[in-house]
């Protein structure tokens, strides 16, 4: 008896365990089911996780929802009522929980279960699915306008070009697999070229990695009409960045210089990894591939050479590069291999690293450390006239320019005189030529198709450059904005209206927007402007004036940056002539006086009256004096607007011995008097007194009876004092 007790004791205990353990797992069983369940995206019940196919899955914990971007895109009867910020895109939690209580009922055509909330768009078609279902049914979905979709019997479709031979082999353009030229449900081409086919899941994963702004057709690189025929046929384009610009540190490894003596016997006593500032034992490294670098001693160079091409490099270009390459070879290499935007990058850090001066400094300072790549022998510049811009241009057009030759200007002066002299000349008529816009001292680049052709943007950079390592002018011309689009400073800050170029047609339509005080007149401005507003690609519906801000600061960066990219890029590889455009990238804070703060504007009504005339007490003298005094005012003007070979500056010097208007209030001001016939002395300085000070000089205008006679007469006294001084 005592055992059959042990026993059924035994027996409970055991029953009771059994039944302990069959409750844990059946917990942990519908624990297990939860997670899964909510995990499962809750209007498709799929739960896989791909966010070029399905758009990306969010999670909210709190309401134990899971859902695909794609399918809230695409539902029927969900529709985003919030901002971007609440629930899930804009999408309303309460807004997506009945959506998922109004699919319940209705069955997809794919799977035949319960559920399906993407419906055809024509209204006879009843046709429903879930999202992935579709995509299986070959559903179109497009995710433009109100994100409608079509059914396979309603779906849009493309046509082939006629005269396009399909008996030929194809691949598709992206994973390069063999492809069936036969266009459907999976197989797309592209519209421009009509040799370019695509698998659908590639070229969505395409458009999911490269986003609105790099993706194009690979073989023809057509953009505008790829992207719109991709988004007929139901590829989906984020508006972002490409996923490579968005990684962090993508381009880290560029910032890198290369620093080691690959010569064959380096005669560095601290080893080939010592590299110093400057001088024999500085490593320089190879002009086109910037990844091989040698002691200026261990490969027989020159004490100032900064170009130097290695064997590799020489060997690929059959031993025809030179160590300096010229810019007019730098034009045609970059017209045979467009650059792209990264390619460009990638390009200018390079070379920044080629000339890193020790430490910053002033312009000046920075801009003379570029001098020893000057060297003989010099280019001979003939100029005719006043035409120094023209003289410029056919100068950097030569075929054999090297811009490393110093400068030689055909003229009766000494060199120095002749060179000052036509560079400011030059700096003036830049300024004034087509590839700028705007007010005097703040100009911003202009589009002329003409000027394209020409590629006149990237000489005229090219001449800039030339004339500030030579010792020119300041430009002084550029605009802020210009700047901060060239050299990216101040960084990464937005432009607006008050940047763009006044009284132009886009400027108005901008103000026009910028100007509105309600929505229905921002909306009837919009209706208005829509030709310009779809060339930037910004037509699209407005809910609220809050909106405006967002498309004024795109309609800007489309008028000043995107629609003036290659003249912007073509301009900054003309910079580029003697590193003058990798200093001032290096150096931005330093430069941009040099390019954006002209000297205080003179006017020729300023100078007039800060000089005293002094006319001559005889009566026949006063008579010729009376016109020359008209001829003196007439030559200030066009002194003022360009149409002279010097300036009110170089007028200012001659006869103060400053550039800068004297304070009147404690100097005495300078005078003019007249020089009659038959004295043969030019006209300039006559001494008063000791005539030690530039107060106690005066100015003598010859007496002529032809304004020609005095403007040519003037011109020659200022441009030869220069010798004398």
């Amino acid at each position: 008896m005592t055992e059959f007790v042990k026993a059924l004791v035994v027996f409970h205990f055991a029953a009771g365990l059994i039944h302990t353990n069959m409750k844990k797992a059946r917990r942990s069983q519908t624990t297990q089911m939860n997670s899964i369940q909510e995990d499962c995206c809750v209007l498709c019940r799929c739960s896989d996780d791909d966010p070029a196919m399905f758009g990306e899955k969010v999670t909210l914990k709190e309401h134990k929802l899971s859902v695909h971007y794609f399918c809230l895109l695409t539902s029927c009867g969900v529709y985003q009522r919030g901002e971007e910020g609440e629930g899930i895109f804009g999408f309303l939690v309460e807004d997506i929980k009945n959506e998922v209580r109004r699919s319940a009922r209705l069955t997809c055509f794919g799977c035949k279960k319960k559920g399906a909330c993407v419906g055809c768009n024509v209204r006879s078609c009843r046709k429903m699915v879930h999202f992935p279902c579709g995509r299986k049914q070959m559903f179109v979905s497009q995710f433009t306008g109100l994100f409608p979709s079509y059914c396979p019997d309603h779906s849009p479709s493309q046509s082939l070009c006629t005269g396009l031979d399909v008996s030929l082999p194809h691949s598709c353009s992206i994973c390069l697999d063999s492809i069936d030229p036969i266009l459907s449900y999976s197989i797309l081409k592209c519209p421009s070229c009509h040799t370019s086919w695509f698998h659908r899941d590639c070229v969505q994963r395409q458009a999911h990695s490269a986003g609105l702004f790099f993706f194009r057709c690979t073989l023809c690189n057509n953009k505008e009409n790829f992207q719109e025929e991709m988004l007929r046929m139901g590829i989906y384009i984020p508006e972002r960045d490409a996923s490579w610009e968005l990684e962090a540190n993508a381009y880290s490894e560029l910032l890198e210089v290369y620093k080691h003596c690959d010569a064959l016997a380096c005669l560095c006593n601290s080893g080939r990894t010592h590299s110093a500032k400057s001088g024999w034992f500085e490593v320089i490294r190879c002009r086109l591939c910037g990844s091989r670098g040698t002691h200026r001693k261990c490969s027989g160079l020159k004490l100032y050479t900064n170009n130097w091409a290695c064997t590799d490099c020489t060997q690929a270009t059959d031993g025809k590069v030179h160590s300096s390459i010229s810019c007019k070879r730098y034009k045609r290499l970059t017209h045979l291999y467009p650059i792209t935007e990264a390619g460009f990058i990638l390009m200018v850090t390079v070379s920044l690293r080629a000339s890193l001066p020790e430490r910053s400094g002033s312009p000046k300072e920075i801009l003379q450390s570029l001098v020893p790549q000057l060297h003989p022998p010099s280019v001979q510049v003939e100029v005719t006239g006043d035409q120094a811009l023209a003289a410029g241009l056919d100068l950097v057009r030569r075929a054999d320019f090297d811009p490393t030759q110093t400068l030689s200007i055909s003229s009766p002066w000494d060199s120095d005189t002749a060179k000052k002299y036509f560079l400011k000349l030059l700096m003036h008529q830049i300024q004034e030529c087509v590839v700028f816009e705007g007010p005097d001292g703040s100009k911003n680049l202009a589009l002329d198709s003409q000027a394209l052709r020409e590629d006149l943007y990237f000489d005229v950079g090219c001449l800039l450059a030339l004339s500030l390592v030579h010792g020119g002018p300041p430009v002084g011309f550029f605009s802020r904005a210009l700047y901060q689009c060239l050299f990216n400073y101040p960084a990464n800050r937005p432009l607006t209206v008050t940047h763009m170029t006044p009284d132009t047609h886009f400027t108005h339509q901008v103000s026009r927007i910028a100007e509105t005080k309600s929505l229905d007149e921002l909306k009837a401005v919009m209706a208005v402007t829509w030709e310009y507003l779809a060339l930037a690609g910004c037509n699209r519906p407005i809910s609220s004036l809050k909106e405006r801000e967002a498309l004024l600061e795109d309609l800007v960066s489309f008028t000043m940056i995107t629609r003036m990219q290659l003249p912007l890029q073509r301009l900054r590889e003309g910079l580029q002539t003697l590193g003058v455009f990798d200093q001032v990238q290096l150096f931005p804070s330093v430069f941009c006086g040099v390019f954006c703060e002209a000297a205080d504007h003179l006017t020729a009504q300023t100078v007039d009256q800060l000089f005293t005339i002094n006319f001559s007490e005889q009566e026949e003298a006063l008579n010729q004096e009376i016109p020359v005094v008209t001829f003196w005012r007439h030559f200030l003007l066009e002194c003022e607007v360009g149409r002279s070979s010097i300036s009110l500056q170089d007028l200012l010097c001659f006869a103060t011995g400053t550039e800068e208007l004297p304070a009147v209030s404690h100097l005495r001001p300078p005078s003019i008097s007249f020089l009659h016939p038959p004295t043969s002395s030019p006209p300039g300085f006559k001494e008063e007194g000791r005539g030690s000070e530039p107060e106690s000089r005066h100015l003598l205008l010859p007496v002529t009876t032809a304004y020609q006679t005095f403007k040519s007469s003037m011109e020659q006294a200022i441009i030869m004092s220069g010798i004398l001084k």
